[in-house]
């Protein structure tokens, strides 16, 4: 029973990982992130509108990064009362290594 309650929380996790890199926003911050580390809300807003032509209001962007930092891509470290955002590739890798790597064989 412990072990089916393991993968249960496994599977949470895939699928909450897996609900959060859905989302064309997202993976455009993991993308200017991944081009960028420490950066403001402001930065990569502005960044990610300009360069993919994403419209929304920040306050919207900011729930996108809010959904990143839950499943762990994105970290938070504060520079004064500016919170910097960077990338975390590790839940990333974990997936590629975990239930996607089942798919890796040689096409």
């Amino acid at each position: 029973m412990l072990h089916k309650h393991l993968v249960n929380g496994q599977d949470d996790d895939t699928n909450r990982l897996l609900r959060a890199l859905g989302d064309t926003t997202r993976r455009r911050i993991i993308d200017e992130l991944s081009v960028r580390d420490r950066q403001s809300l402001f930065e990569i807003y502005t960044r990610v509108v300009s360069n993919h032509a994403i419209s929304q209001s920040r306050q919207a962007f900011s729930r996108h990064l809010a959904v990143l930092e839950d499943v762990g891509i994105v970290t938070i470290d504060w520079q004064g009362t500016t919170k910097l955002h960077s990338l975390d590739v590790t839940p990333i890798l974990r997936l590629k290594g975990a239930w996607l790597s089942k798919f890796g064989g040689s096409q």
